[in-house]
């Protein structure tokens, strides 16, 4: 009965052992299997992602790109006396230029006042007769207008002219005439609103 009953109960724990063996190999499998599927997805995630590409990064130097521009102001002062217009940049005298002025009776007004329009290749207008003269060699207002003075009707500036041997004489009709070269360069440094004044 003994060993019947010991045969028994080899038979039943070759059972359980095997069953036991079963169980761990299907985890094993199973285990196996979710670590492929995993690699899988992984490798399909990192096929399907785009590549980025780093960040360029700016340059060193040239902090003009990255720092808000400032102007300088700039101001405009005509001494009659002295027949020239001085250019000040922040109060700092930066350069000036010979001028002719009006003559008796058509004086340059003295005061303060603002560039107001500017003008390239400006056409003139004869103030009495209405003739108008388009731009080129012979046009009195030479190649560049900036005016800063009117009354409404009249307007006085800074121009050009065909006679540069008359620079630094009282001749105009109350307008600023300069060699043309020099109104140019002036042009390019004023702006609609450049304070300019105007002294005896």
């Amino acid at each position: 009965m003994i060993n019947k009953s010991c045969s028994q109960s080899l038979i039943k724990l070759g059972f359980s052992s095997v069953i036991l063996l079963l169980g761990m190999q299907q985890n094993v499998a199973a285990s196996i299997e979710t670590e492929v599927v995993a690699a899988s997805s992984e490798a399909t995630l990192e096929t399907q992602l785009p590549a980025i590409a780093p960040p360029e990064l700016p340059p060193l130097g040239g902090p003009d790109k990255f720092l808000p521009s400032v102007e300088i102001p700039i101001s405009l002062v005509i001494k009659l006396r002295d027949r020239r217009v001085y250019v000040y940049e922040a109060n700092a005298l930066k350069t000036s230029y010979p001028i002719a002025i009006g003559k008796a009776g058509w004086e340059t007004p003295t005061g303060s006042y603002k560039v107001r329009k500017k003008l390239r290749n400006p056409a003139w207008e004869h103030p009495w007769t209405g003739e108008v003269v388009p731009p080129g060699p012979d046009n009195p207002l030479g190649t560049r207008w900036i005016g800063f003075w009117t009354d409404g009707r009249d307007e006085i500036g800074f121009h050009g002219t065909p006679n540069e041997e008359l620079i630094g004489q009282a001749v105009s009709h109350g307008c600023v005439r300069m060699r043309d070269r020099d109104v140019q360069a002036l042009f390019e440094q004023v702006t609609i609103g450049t304070p300019v004044t105007v002294q005896h």
